[in-house]
């Protein structure tokens, strides 16, 4: 049987080129992001694509969009909740209330959407179960200066995620969480511009191929409901992640 995955923030970074090998591999993919252009570019030649136009911190628009895939493929495997945002680089006396509240609404509250439906979706569904992949951040575990806010909803992520590990296995649920470090996309070049602004001399962090991170999550969703990888840290490998200074 064709299995079916929701992949939020689809139209760009991670979420791109994520969606991009799940449709090589013949999965029945949800294309869920704002921007309808990228999506039907993404979709274009794939009669297994299905674009879902909504953005995650709507939870009205969010359900409609997937309750029609749904529809069309009568379940939900997996979810690969992706959609995110770094949000202002700044200390926190610097920082907005609006922009700490927009990047909770995107990091947390519209994971947490995205989340409840899959969830919902997979212990009424038969079979019964299915797969929630949060997206993390190395910021989970160690923050970049001046990432508070994105910091903060990464770490909230990591609570996400084991607490539906635990509240699935009575539904053959399971959830686990992918923690990349430095995948070479948009976000990750803006970060890379703001830290030249500043310093145009700055040695610039490794980096790696976008393609490395989605394998991985596409070796997360492919095991059966009987295992899980419960946390997973896929990263360049000269990030001086490790260590201590």
């Amino acid at each position: 049987m064709t299995q079916s995955i929701i992949i939020t923030g689809a139209s760009s970074g991670i979420g791109r080129a994520t969606a991009n090998l799940f449709l090589s591999a013949g999965w029945q993919v949800g294309l869920l992001a704002r921007r309808k252009e990228k999506l039907e570019s993404l979709a274009k030649d794939h009669d297994n694509a299905h674009v879902l136009v909504a953005d995650v911190t709507d939870p009205v628009a969010l359900e409609a969009a997937v309750s029609d895939f749904v529809r069309v493929t009568s379940r939900l495997d997996v979810l690969f909740n992706n959609a995110g945002m770094f949000g202002p680089t700044s200390t926190i006396d610097e920082i907005s209330l609006e922009e700490w509240q927009q990047v909770l609404n995107v990091n947390l509250s519209g994971m947490f959407y995205s989340a409840r439906l899959a969830f919902r979706q997979m212990r009424h569904q038969a079979p019964q179960g299915g797969r929630i992949i949060n997206n993390g951040s190395l910021s989970a575990h160690s923050p970049r200066p001046g990432s508070v806010c994105y910091t903060t909803t990464k770490h909230a992520i990591s609570g996400l995620t084991r607490t539906l590990s635990l509240d699935g296995r009575a539904f053959d649920i399971a959830c686990g969480q992918i923690d990349i470090g430095n995948a070479r996309t948009e976000l990750v070049d803006d970060l890379n511009a703001r830290v030249l602004a500043e310093n145009p001399d700055a040695d610039l962090m490794p980096m790696m191929d976008v393609k490395e991170a989605a394998k991985s999550v596409f070796h997360m969703a492919s095991l059966p409901l009987s295992a899980n990888v419960q946390f997973m840290t896929v990263l360049a490998t000269k990030m001086p992640f490790v260590g201590r200074g």
